[in-house]
């Protein structure tokens, strides 16, 4: 398994375990939309504890609501805007 795909399922892992999901890691998609019905079906209180799990596991800090709109996208926005930072 590549760096990529361990950080993709970290993310996954920690998403389920801070927000308490009813998914299990393996059934999020990595391009799977956070937000909305046709997504995991999070709202903005699950996107401030989101924010705030990413900091914490990965030492990713999002300054502002602009950029949390694009990096909490999805699984994929996210693990890129680790990588970007690492």
């Amino acid at each position: 398994m590549s760096d990529g795909a361990e950080l993709r399922e970290k993310i996954k892992e920690v998403m389920v375990e801070e927000l308490m999901l009813d998914f299990e890691p393996d059934e999020i998609g990595d391009e799977t939309p956070i937000f909305g019905a046709e997504g995991l079906g999070l709202d903005s209180v699950d996107a401030l504890q989101l924010v705030v799990a990413i900091e914490k596991h990965f030492g990713l800090k999002v300054g502002d609501a602009e950029k949390a709109k694009q990096i909490l996208q999805s699984v994929e926005t996210i693990a890129k805007a680790i990588e970007a930072e690492g």
